[in-house]
């Protein structure tokens, strides 16, 4: 997934993951440029799903908009 396309839509991605799972904090959250394998790695664990799963997840929510 492009960079530039998770940035423009984080902060509406972040509120609907927020939603769907209650246990997420915004450190899980945290969004920096340039380090987005962080951020799935975060998201993985805290899900308890693969990479790619997190991934496919974060692009449906992008589509979705």
């Amino acid at each position: 997934m492009e960079s530039l396309q998770l940035k423009g839509a984080w902060n509406q991605v972040k509120g609907k993951l927020k939603q769907q799972y209650a246990d997420l904090t915004d450190d899980d959250l945290l969004y920096t440029e340039g380090k987005e394998d962080e951020l799935y790695g975060r998201l993985q664990q805290k899900l308890g799903k693969s990479k790619e799963e997190v991934k496919n997840e974060v692009k449906r929510l992008i589509n979705d908009l």
